[in-house]
């Protein structure tokens, strides 16, 4: 019995992943989604793994491998109904306010009518997110009417899903950085400063990573973020309003941790492995499978 690791390319991340396996003993297989064709009636892959870790970087292709690896009755880190809210923005805000949890002003619009109305009344400037994507890619910043009718007309105009709704966010004027905390089930691994002078802050996009303190509140509110979307193995990323109160942007479901690492002391990767084999059954030293 072994674990399957979905996996789109091996970036640094995957490789220490796959050398933290290794080094508890543990049997894996890379599951490359480039060579995968699934049927949906489960086969002999039910009985080759105790779970599937995903670590697969398109939304798409993770979700509809997910589920179907769950329905085959396979359990997957993390879940498909996670992979679902978290890849979406617009379930993530969904799910953050209706379990309390302080995040963004956010309105979504249907139509470019729509969401000129409803970015006079949240006022500017705001920022325009796509629903799906990643790495600070397609945000706009939009500081007057011209400019909210110029970027909403070129998404019209370009269509497709990426464009066809409109999420609207209210701009924080952040100290220059952002934080990002990692959530391994209920547990926070680590936070870290994303520092940049620009307003987009991903590391992806030139931020620098910097030692964050844990404080409680940072703690609380990353876990509070993690279970209303269903937890598992989580980035949550959070702001600081001018005020000083914190609220949550986004969730993360396959979390990067190649910045991190220049600035938190833990084994990120080892500390992922440990909890995905603890749910099922391992307990330390080499590990033969089996469910608990």
């Amino acid at each position: 019995m072994r674990l399957g690791i979905l996996c789109s390319r091996i970036r640094l991340e995957e490789k220490l992943i796959f050398q933290a396996l290794e080094g508890r003993g543990v049997e894996f297989e890379r599951l490359d989604e480039q060579h995968l064709a699934l049927q949906l009636k489960a086969n002999g892959l039910t009985q080759a793994y105790d779970l599937v870790w995903c670590r697969a970087i398109s939304h798409t292709r993770a979700l509809y491998a997910l589920s179907i690896f769950e329905g085959w009755g396979l359990r997957t880190v993390n879940s498909p109904q996670v992979v679902r809210v978290c890849g979406d923005k617009v379930l993530t805000t969904l799910a953050l306010s209706q379990h309390n949890v302080p995040t963004l002003r956010t309105a979504v619009a249907l139509s470019v009518e729509a969401a000129l109305e409803a970015i006079e009344e949240m006022g500017y400037p705001v920022v325009l997110k796509p629903a799906t994507g990643s790495w600070g890619r397609l945000l706009s910043k939009v500081n007057d009417r011209d400019t909210a009718e110029a970027v909403l007309g070129h998404k019209a105009t370009l269509g497709g899903p990426l464009h066809s709704v409109f999420y609207i966010q209210e701009y924080v004027d952040k100290p220059g950085r952002d934080i990002r905390t990692l959530v391994v089930g209920d547990e926070v691994v680590y936070a870290m400063y994303r520092r940049s002078a620009h307003w987009i802050t991903n590391t992806a996009r030139g931020g620098e990573p910097l030692p964050c303190p844990l404080t409680p509140e940072i703690e609380e509110l990353s876990l509070a973020a993690a279970q209303a979307v269903g937890g598992g193995i989580l980035a949550v990323d959070l702001m600081e309003t001018a005020a000083g109160r914190l609220l949550v942007n986004e969730v993360n479901h396959t979390p990067e941790f190649h910045g991190a690492m220049q600035a938190v002391d833990v084994d990120i990767a080892g500390r992922m492995a440990d909890y995905v084999l603890g749910l099922v059954g391992w307990s330390g030293g080499p590990w033969s499978g089996g469910q608990e």
